[in-house]
């Protein structure tokens, strides 16, 4: 079963974690790893932002070894950027690191990614009429409660990303006719009860 290749996967520390928990950073990085290469500006213009906002999140992207120089890309002076990684791996014990600014970046990055999947979910429903009818019915909103205990619930987790990880070797190439980005959310979580 094809996966990511470890070499392509970022495990976060107090030090990276600290210079990836921004909201304007997630976002160039998560458009860089979607979209593929781009300039400052250009990723300006796509995410409503200044150029000059981007270029200075970029270079401390690349400062914490997010992003780097795609000068195969690159005409002149222009600068191309590109995420140096497929994947990033959240270590949990950032949860309970001594320091507090540690602990503060994990929690503002996990409120991050959950408002990140938020957002490419309100956009997709939001556009749906836009979309050919074979994908509205490919399209999945479901959700589960299951009574499981810890061990079981990582048990779960590891064999879906098993299942995901599966159908890398299956993806089609860009420009294939009927083929878009397909975005999967896992989210499991333990839920209070009366």
């Amino acid at each position: 079963m094809p996966e990511i290749p470890e070499e392509q996967v970022h495990e976060l520390d107090p030090r990276t974690l600290r210079g990836l928990a921004h909201p304007l950073r997630m976002r160039l990085l998560s458009k860089l790893r979607a979209d593929g290469p781009a300039t400052a500006s250009q990723l300006a213009a796509a995410l409503g932002e200044s150029s000059g906002a981007t270029s200075y999140h970029l270079r401390q992207l690349a400062a914490h070894g997010f992003v780097e120089d795609a000068p195969e890309h690159g005409k002149g002076r222009e600068r191309w950027w590109k995420a140096s990684y497929q994947s990033i791996r959240f270590n949990n014990d950032l949860y309970s690191n001594p320091d507090p600014s540690v602990r503060g970046a994990a929690n503002f990055f996990i409120h991050e990614v959950a408002s990140i999947h938020g957002q490419e979910l309100t956009t997709f429903v939001g556009t749906l009429g836009d979309w050919p009818k074979p994908w509205i019915e490919a399209a999945d909103l479901s959700d589960w409660t299951l009574r499981l205990t810890p061990e079981l619930t990582d048990e779960l987790n590891e064999k879906m990303h098993q299942l995901i990880e599966s159908y890398r070797g299956l993806e089609v190439e860009t420009g294939t006719q009927d083929s878009a980005q397909v975005r999967f959310h896992l989210h499991a979580f333990p839920r209070a009860t009366d």
